[in-house]
């Protein structure tokens, strides 16, 4: 049997994913970048990623307000994508890590010859 979503007064749980391509080839287009991110972060958002931040919301009520702000501080260029999904499906998430990266080897302290 599995296991019911978490309510608050009957509201489901979600997570809101927003993830976005934002050009940076110009000094302009930097700037709006980094200002999109701040604001989504000043909303709440945390970086899952880098250009995917994610946020919980306690209600589908509360995701809405949360979208509408996003929508209102949409970049004029690039692609920007809201994905909700339950709490359920978040904590279903895998997650998998690659190689661990070794460090480089250090020069020798003198050159040798042979």
């Amino acid at each position: 049997m599995s296991k019911p979503l978490i309510t608050f007064g009957g509201m489901k749980t979600m997570w809101m994913v927003v993830m976005f391509d934002l050009p940076v080839d110009t000094k302009v287009a930097v700037k709006e970048a980094n200002d999109f991110r701040k604001r989504i972060k000043q909303d709440g958002f945390m970086m899952m990623q880098y250009s995917v931040y994610t946020r919980h919301c306690p209600s589908k009520e509360n995701a809405d307000v949360h979208e509408r702000r996003v929508k209102k501080i949409l970049p004029p260029d690039g692609e920007v994508r809201i994905l909700r999904i339950t709490d359920k499906q978040f904590g279903k998430m895998k997650i998998f890590h690659g190689r661990r990266r070794k460090a480089t080897e250090n020069a020798p302290a003198q050159l040798q010859m042979f």
